[in-house]
């Protein structure tokens, strides 16, 4: 087995990372994963939150707001709505984050209230973590 896997991560705005990665964190909606070399094939929708990725014995985090994660044996891709290094993560960013997931809550159908609601839950989570 690799020791190593391909890891890239894209939203709508840009490629934030393609490197080879030892390990990817991936805050899924059926709670938190960790990907490796030759992972058993699996596709994910991703709640807010950061992603990990260990390289070189180091990690680098990065917040998404949701999107999509696909594992592979050979890697991981990440397709996110909204995606920043931690390092450019403020309070106003998710501030505005949290903002956007209410407004969306309170116009989500019957039938997606319940995931709307557990998204604003997810982002408040991350004005706690961020020490707002």
């Amino acid at each position: 087995m690799a020791d190593t896997m391909q890891f890239d991560l894209v939203s709508p705005e840009r490629r934030l990372a393609s490197m080879q990665a030892e390990s990817v964190g991936i805050p899924g909606t059926e709670g938190e994963m960790v990907a490796m070399p030759g992972h058993v094939p699996v596709v994910s929708t991703l709640r807010p939150g950061y992603v990990s990725v260990v390289v070189g014995g180091e990690t680098t985090e990065y917040l998404v707001t949701g999107g999509f994660a696909e594992i592979s044996a050979e890697g991981v891709s990440v397709l996110a709505e909204n995606a920043l290094p931690k390092s450019e993560v403020t309070k106003e960013v998710l501030e505005e984050f949290h903002r956007i997931a209410e407004e969306d809550a309170k116009d989500a159908a019957d039938h997606h209230k319940a995931a709307a609601a557990r998204r604003v839950g997810d982002h408040h989570d991350l004005l706690i973590r961020h020490g707002t």
